[in-house]
Parts: structure tokens; sequence; C-alpha cells
């Protein structure tokens, strides 16, 4: 980097790494908790009429007013309560950091969770604090609640379930963290149709309490729609940061149109969670392997010479998401979006053959 560069770009935007995708093409792709099926023939017809019909030379509905009324319904919506949506929860992450980010603002996550709570942070220039987890990935009650003292951080975000670990925290420590919190809490809840549970209805009870969620894991990550829930008196501020026109005519008309077939995307979410118990069985029976519960769409396990195991499966055919090295508490780690049965089956067999070789 030349010395006009180094002296124009923020030093910690020098600092941090671009978010990496890897290439996946003629692999078994495993690795970004994507659902893995497609949508019915029939549906697919009606959005290809969809899309040819689309005034694609026109702005989009700058409120996405017919795709709101569609996600309230579906999604359960409290009708005290406001929506803003995004390109994406990336989006609205960053609108939120940057709605809240005063002079030594603090952003608060625990530790591992979703890599763009910390990248924003620094995107936007604000004090990021990441408190660990627990040893068994629970959340760690004392040191979040000393973090909350010291920092009096504006911005906390919790995934529920947690990624990469899979896991819903504990229903009392979380309701503790929400009425503590002297900021706002925002609730991640990516992969709320794997769970059995939801802070949606606990809107209404805390005033400083936001909802994430998104239809990227339901199975249309490639329209990049997310949606921030909560009281008017903070979505009527974030919303003079959204970008004008951010959800596109094509997100809007074809999110609406899937959404108004709840029992398509049900019952995939109920195939791939038949499919990640059956999925945890078969890994905690493989010797060597420590593979974690999970209340999402993917199954965090541990092995020995995970990096050695990683290379061998991709040359298996099969890639999934390494995460040794990128946290401590990740040691080892490697994680596996539950695929269709056939794509289980060939990731099990190439996952005994890498164990195999690598051992």
């Amino acid at each position: 980097m030349d010395e006009t560069a180094r002296s124009l770009i923020r030093d910690e935007v020098r600092a941090i790494s671009a978010y990496h995708v890897p290439d996946s093409r003629g692999l078994i792709k495993l690795d970004a908790m994507e659902n893995p099926y497609g949508l019915p023939l029939e549906l697919r017809a009606q959005i290809a009429a969809l899309a040819a019909e689309a005034s694609l030379n026109r702005y989009p509905d700058p409120g996405a007013a017919a795709l709101k009324a569609r996600l309230r319904e579906t999604m359960n919506i409290p009708d005290a309560m406001e929506l803003l949506l995004g390109n994406g929860s990336d989006e609205l992450i960053q609108i939120l950091a940057l709605a809240v980010n005063q002079p030594r603002a603090v952003l608060i996550s625990v530790e591992p969770s979703f890599v763009m709570f910390r990248m924003v942070a620094a995107f936007t220039g604000m004090r990021y604090v990441g408190v660990p987890l627990a040893v068994d990935f629970g959340l760690d009650v004392s040191a979040l609640h000393a973090a909350l003292r010291e920092h009096r951080p504006a911005l906390i975000f919790i995934a529920y379930p947690n990624n990469p670990t899979g896991n819903l925290f504990d229903e009392d420590a979380m309701h503790a963290l929400i009425s503590a919190a002297p900021g706002l809490v925002v609730v991640d809840e990516a992969y709320h149709a794997f769970a059995a549970r939801s802070f949606m209805s606990e809107l209404t009870r805390y005033p400083n309490l936001l909802i994430m969620r998104t239809l990227s894991k339901l199975g249309l990550a490639g329209l990049r729609l997310g949606m921030l829930i909560g009281r008017p008196q903070w979505l009527t501020e974030f919303d003079k940061l959204r970008l004008p026109y951010n959800v596109n005519v094509l997100t809007q008309r074809i999110a609406a149109l899937v959404l108004q077939h709840p029992g398509v995307l049900a019952a995939q979410a109920a195939a791939i969670r038949e499919g990640r118990q059956r999925l945890l069985a078969a890994l905690q029976v493989l010797p060597g392997v420590q593979a974690f519960p999970s209340d999402a769409n993917f199954i965090l396990f541990r092995v020995p010479r995970a990096d050695a195991v990683f290379s061998g499966l991709r040359s298996r055919g099969v890639l999934i998401k390494n995460l040794n090295g990128s946290h401590a508490a990740l040691t080892d780690c490697l994680r596996v979006t539950v695929g269709t049965p056939e794509e289980n089956d060939q990731f099990l067999s190439a996952l005994q053959q890498s164990l195999l070789q690598a051992a």
C-alpha cells in the first residue's frame, strides 16, 4: 500500500480482512448454512412469470409495503411493532451501529459468534468488546454483566441460536441480560425456523429489545432480505440511515410470493431438522469426533488435526467451514451445514475417509 492510501484509509479498516467466500464450484456445498432444497417447479414457474412482468425500469416501492404486510402475517409480528428491511441482515447490523455510534460508544457481543458483529464495529469506528462464552458455549453470565457495568454498551448483539456453536442460550440468562442492558439488545434469530424458541413475543415487554431475522436460512439466500423488528420509536430513527431503494423489485415481489406458500418452507425446515438429528447422531459415534448439539441448521464438531481433515473433505468433493484458528474456543473445530439426505451421507463417508487419512 502506498503512502497516500495509507494516510487515507482508516487504521481499523486496514487491520481487518475482507469477508472471504471460498470457491465452491464442483463441490457439495455445506459451508454457508443455506437451505439445500430448491422450490417446487410450479412455484418456480410463478416466480418466472412474476419476474417477466416486473417493471425493471422503475425503482422499487421504497417502503416495501406489500412485502412487509406478508412478513407480518407469516412471522406473527406484534401489531404495535414496526419493520425495517435490509439487503440481508448485514446491512441492518451496519445501520444499527451507525445510528448509535456517538463518541466512545461500545458494541458488545459474545465470542465466538457471528463475525459481522465485530466487523461492522470496525467499519463504523465503534469500540468492540467481545465477551467469551463459557466452556460449554453458554453465556458466561458474570462476565457478561461485568462487561455491561464496565463498558455501558450502546448496542449488544446476541445470536439466538448462536453461530457457529448452534446452541440456544439459557432463557433466564437472556431475560436478565435484556433487563440489565443500558442500551439496545438485538437478538439475531437468523435460525429461528430450526429452533424451538424465539423472543418475538417479548418485544412488547422490553423497550430496549429488537429482533433481527432473515429469509436466507429458510431457502431464499439469493434474495438477500433481512428484517429488523421493534418499536416505532427506534425504527423511525434507523430508517433515516437506510439507503433509498435498498430492497430491489425482484426481491420484494418474489419474497412476497413465496411467503404466500408458507407450507413449502415449513416442510423444508422440518426436513432439515430431521436431517440435523440424524447427522448429529452419526457424528457422535465416530471415533475421535466431538459433535455439539445444535438448534440451527448446522453442526459444530471437533476433530484431531482439523486442517488436514478439512483438506481431505475438500479433496473428496465436500466443502464445509474450517473454524480452526478463528477463535481459541474453536480449536480443531469444523462446521457442517445440514444438507439433503444424500449430501449428508456423502459428507459422512468423506469425513470417515479423511479422519483415517489424517490420523
